[in-house]
């Protein structure tokens, strides 16, 4: 190719369309064709009859249920409380009655409803829906979480491409200080929209903004490390870790039962999974599970120490190599082309 000009736009279109093809596979692929697998739902009742009544239920329903039976109705309501399974079906002649938690996913819910509403009409009996934890108001479908998680990230991975390409010249002492103070900044604006401006949470703010600076300080550090050997490409590698896989599978639209085996195995450890389902148990279920999903922000955060910790063992083994005034110009005109293919990605 003999125009560097064409060449350089050629080399920079790169990035979107890698973005364009891996945004498109990761969306499409996890959210087009929700379907359930394996969602867990329980028939309340004992004996011969309430077995037979689950398996009937299972029969029909094939791989998409996975069906139990409990005793009685609290026992029920405390498995949907601790987020075991997404219904519980009371039988009855005149009252059938379905027990969903909504709050742990409003998608889930509407699967189940589709589930039992023929079985009750079947019966010729109109269903009872009972929602035993719904979002506050001010969040009627719960997704507001997922919202606040995208605000956050695209915060914390954009803040990555301006330390990486503006402070490139920093000791990476200083750039981590600064993503750690980033981070501070970027949680505390969670927090205000998620307090103050939308009301998403009516209590626990505080536990809320620690969850948001251990998600965002992990990033910042993952992303802040990484930039010293990817350069330009850091804003791809950033955009496929905390987007493309991170916003499929962090449960905030479908959970896993609703999604294909791989975005439902990202979801049992993905950092995105740990801040949308603790928030939920912070905010809906009496913080129950809450100490895992903190440590799968805590597992991330000292991810991203050790990713700064090599980078930063890595620029100490190449400081003492001093570069020729025609190596330092080249060197600054490549940083000015990694800030430009960055920002391509915010």
């Amino acid at each position: 190719m003999r125009s560097p000009a064409l060449r350089h736009v050629l080399t920079h279109l790169v990035t979107p369309l890698l973005m364009c093809i891996g945004m498109g596979l990761a969306y499409m692929g996890a959210f087009v064709t929700p379907e359930p697998h394996h969602l867990p739902v329980a028939v309340v009742g004992s004996g011969p009859e309430a077995q037979a009544f689950a398996q009937t239920v299972k029969d029909k329903a094939g791989e998409a249920l996975d069906v139990r039976t409990v005793a009685t109705r609290a026992e029920g309501v405390d498995l949907l409380m601790s987020r075991e399974i997404t219904g519980a079906y009371v039988p009855s002649a005149k009252t059938p009655e379905l027990v969903i938690a909504s709050a742990a996913s409003d998608m889930d819910a509407l699967a189940v409803e589709k589930v039992f509403t023929p079985v009750a009409a079947g019966q010729g009996v109109p269903l009872k829906v009972t929602d035993v934890a719904a979002p506050v108001a001010d969040d009627p479908t719960g997704q507001g979480l997922f919202f606040l998680l995208i605000a956050l990230s695209i915060g914390s991975y954009a803040s990555v491409a301006a330390l990486g390409a503006a402070g490139s010249g920093l000791p990476l002492r200083v750039r981590a200080l600064l993503a750690v103070g980033v981070s501070a900044v970027v949680s505390g604006i969670g927090a205000l929209l998620a307090g103050p401006v939308f009301h998403l949470a009516h209590h626990d703010l505080a536990g809320l903004w620690g969850m948001a600076w251990l998600y965002s300080a992990g990033i910042l550090l993952i992303g802040v490390g990484l930039h010293t050997f990817l350069k330009r490409w850091t804003t791809l590698a950033m955009m496929v870790l905390f987007v493309m896989l991170n916003f499929t599978s962090s449960g905030g639209l479908y959970r896993p039962e609703l999604q294909n085996g791989f975005f439902g195995t990202l979801h049992a450890f993905w950092n995105g999974a740990g801040f949308v389902e603790g928030a939920r148990s912070l905010l809906y279920f009496g913080s129950d599970g809450l100490a895992r999903d903190v440590w799968t922000l805590v597992i991330w955060l000292l991810l991203g120490l050790a990713v700064t910790a090599v980078a930063a063992a890595y620029e100490r083994s190449k400081a003492p190599v001093q570069a020729a005034p025609a190596v330092r110009e080249a060197d600054q005109e490549e940083e000015a082309e990694e800030e430009v293919e960055e920002t391509v990605g915010v």
